[in-house]
């Protein structure tokens, strides 16, 4: 949200950090001899099971590493054909082809899932079933006797059961066995609990500066600037969502739309007074020159250029935004973490 534009305001706005005499505002907390801990990134070995299997079998089929040659088992991941009648007439939405359905999920009515257990793919079973009794999604189904005709067409693969013929049929490049696979799945989640871990330690850090900071009271259009930005993300969000902004508030946060921008507001406008004052004393400001070279680092990084970059936000949006990553670093590079 902080990187919106402010409402334009003639008195001193988010926009004008980089000329604030922000020390009048906020008086900065030692950060000489800062500690904060975080535990150390690592790879959770079920989250990277369950990503295996998932990136592998998108690219599963009946041809290609699906396996036919067991019986289907507790907990397996089979792709089904199905056709449900009552008194012989197929009824409403008893019927699909090429159908996933996991054993023991529950997905489906009582006797269904375990009827599939120890059929072979490639074979066809009836299942005598009833609907339930007070059946939602269809009460004239309720408590109806029915007949499944099911064939099974084949089991996705467990990660013993994975195939390099599979992986290299994938088409990434140099990637093409299971190893090959699972080394980059977990790469990827390394790199993912790398930058949570550093998200972590810059919250960790934030939060002992504010506790450590004093503030004095901050001029209304300055507070303004920063809740008409929060109140227009919170509302792009909301819409997005297809809610109000006070539903959304409400249900992830416990509090109504003002009460967020409000508490919001306060929070980031102090943050980036806190950062802007640190960045004065280290000679980390960013000037017009930097800028100039940041934004076309950005736009270049990006794919895009400049001028488009300016379509979005003002200059001295980017500016703010580059001086709190500056900052950032050197306080990451300069603060003791216990891991």
């Amino acid at each position: 949200a902080g990187f919106m534009a402010g409402c334009g305001n003639a008195e001193v706005t988010n926009r004008d950090l980089n000329r604030m005499n922000v020390e009048d505002y906020v008086t900065v907390g030692d950060y000489a001899d800062l500690q904060v801990s975080a535990a150390p990134p690592e790879v959770d070995a079920a989250e990277w099971d369950q990503l295996t299997l998932a990136f592998y079998s998108d690219h599963v089929d009946l041809e290609n590493g699906g396996v036919v040659d067991r019986a289907v088992a507790e907990g397996d991941t089979v792709n089904i054909d199905y056709e449900g009648k009552r008194d012989g007439v197929a009824f409403g939405g008893g019927t699909a082809a090429g159908a996933d359905l996991t054993i023991g999920s529950g997905r489906f009515i009582d006797g269904f899932e375990d009827g599939l257990i120890g059929v072979t793919p490639g074979e066809t079973v009836e299942l005598d079933l009833a609907f339930p009794e007070g059946y939602d999604p269809n009460p004239e189904l309720a408590g109806v006797e029915v007949v499944f005709t099911v064939k099974v067409n084949f089991i996705y693969p467990s990660l013993e059961e994975m195939e390099d013929s599979v992986v290299a049929s994938m088409g990434f490049g140099e990637l093409s066995t299971v190893e090959g696979l699972r080394r980059y799945l977990y790469d990827y989640l390394m790199e993912k609990a790398r930058m949570e871990h550093d998200d972590k330690i810059q919250d960790s850090i934030m939060d002992r500066l504010m506790e450590n900071s004093e503030f004095e009271e901050l001029p209304e259009a300055f507070l303004e600037s920063y809740r008409n930005n929060i109140r227009e993300s919170l509302e792009d969000m909301a819409g997005r969502n297809g809610v109000t902004a006070d539903t959304y508030t409400n249900y992830l946060y416990k509090m109504s739309s003002g009460e967020y921008v409000e508490l919001f507001a306060e929070m980031q406008a102090r943050q980036e007074l806190l950062l802007q004052a640190i960045a004065n004393r280290e000679g980390l400001a960013v000037d017009d020159g930097e800028l100039e070279e940041k934004l076309e680092e950005f736009a270049r990084d990006g794919g895009s250029s400049v001028e488009e970059l300016l379509r979005r936000f003002d200059r001295e949006d980017y500016r703010n935004y580059f001086m709190r990553v500056k900052v950032m670093e050197f306080l990451v590079e300069n603060v003791d973490v216990t891991e």
